[in-house]
């Protein structure tokens, strides 16, 4: 039987490995495998948690996520352009029309949680 911490450290290297695919590769979001990343570490590795946390990328998105579920601008930003600019290539690519279509609502309804998230305070102390 493989134990429980393994496997959320499993959880944790690939959700980041996504999320580091997702800084280069458009379309992918690296916000939302950044933060699952986060909360697998925190359950299976206290030090990939504690890495994740000091980064100079992913530990903003990570505190303001783990303290108020917030979601910085600029992060909500870069999504929001990525996955538009998703929907253009999905729509110049795709022949069936029904195909982008679904892909682009998925996104929009992304877009739209994420917006719906609050945004962490201009200046806080470290965590």
């Amino acid at each position: 039987m493989i134990p429980t911490r393994f496997l959320w450290w499993l959880v944790a290297v690939l959700t980041l490995a996504l999320g580091v695919l997702g800084v280069v590769v458009p379309g992918l979001p690296t916000t939302p495998f950044v933060i699952l990343a986060a909360f697998a570490a925190s359950r299976g590795s206290p030090r990939l948690h504690a890495w994740l946390r000091r980064h100079r990328l992913f530990g903003p998105i990570v505190a303001s996520w783990q303290q108020d579920g917030g979601i910085p601008r600029k992060a909500k930003w870069a999504s929001t352009v990525a996955m538009a600019a998703c929907a253009g290539v999905l729509f110049a690519v795709l022949a069936p029309l029904w195909m982008p279509a679904t892909g682009t609502a998925v996104m929009g309804v992304v877009s739209l949680w994420i917006w719906s998230r609050p945004e962490p305070p201009i200046s806080r102390p470290p965590a």
